[in-house]
């Protein structure tokens, strides 16, 4: 391989990392334009690792590529989200399944520390790094081909909305949510791979559930890109 190609992949993964935890965070919005121009001058890179960032990142399902107009942070309609709902509420339970024989004491300790750190934040963002933390730490030891990129690219995708749902929460519902992280990890720690199952998509259907009373979180302008397909 030549250091022209291994600095390029470097560049390309650098860039790749930076733009999805500022979408994660989000930093940009659905539907954010971003230039690829505006990216080259920002880390000092050339054309080439930015486009191939970006290409990264729709296969992460952050971002969609539109020819002759770039790249634009995806957005989701109301009945996208609740599909993508109704899916995770499916196959996050098989996931689980294949997961929980590789989950030790020490993976399982660490959940209950997060569900913990859950409980006590008050911040927002903190609370989706834990969450997120939590649940991807739940599903890590699964030795899955389809599976484990597969959820990954649906909580990339929901990812904006998660934090609008955290912010539309009330007391009970917050109480509620929390009481299922722990019911999820004492019935881990007991073994109980269909109790598990069942916690993991009650609780995803009551994101879901939520969501649906608030459509207007799904109500953004149209975007130039839309206008002119």
């Amino acid at each position: 391989m030549s250091k022209t190609s291994t600095r390029d992949g470097t560049a390309r993964n650098r860039i790749a990392d930076s733009i999805r935890a500022s979408i994660l965070a989000g930093e940009y919005p659905p539907d954010t334009r971003i230039r690829q121009e505006d990216v080259a001058e920002r880390f000092g890179a050339s054309r080439l690792p930015v486009r191939e960032a970006l290409r990264i990142l729709e296969s992460d399902g952050l971002v969609r590529l539109v020819a002759n107009t770039g790249a634009w942070v995806n957005r989701l309609t109301l009945a996208e989200c609740e599909e993508i709902y109704q899916t995770r509420e499916r196959i996050e339970p098989l996931l689980l399944r294949y997961a929980m024989p590789h989950l030790d004491d020490a993976m399982i300790n660490r959940l209950d520390e997060l569900a913990r750190a859950m409980e006590e934040t008050t911040d927002v963002e903190e609370f989706l790094r834990l969450d997120r933390e939590f649940h991807l730490a739940s599903y890590a030891p699964s030795d899955t081909r389809i599976l484990g990129d597969l959820v990954r690219r649906l909580w990339n995708s929901t990812q904006y909305y998660r934090r609008t749902y955290a912010m539309l929460l009330d007391d009970d519902r917050r109480r509620i949510m929390h009481d299922e992280h722990h019911m999820l990890t004492a019935a881990l720690r007991e073994g109980d791979a269909l109790g598990a199952e069942r916690v993991v998509e009650s609780h995803i259907r009551r994101t879901r559930l939520q969501l649906a009373r608030h459509p207007e979180v799904f109500d953004l302008p149209t975007s130039p890109h839309e206008q002119s397909e």
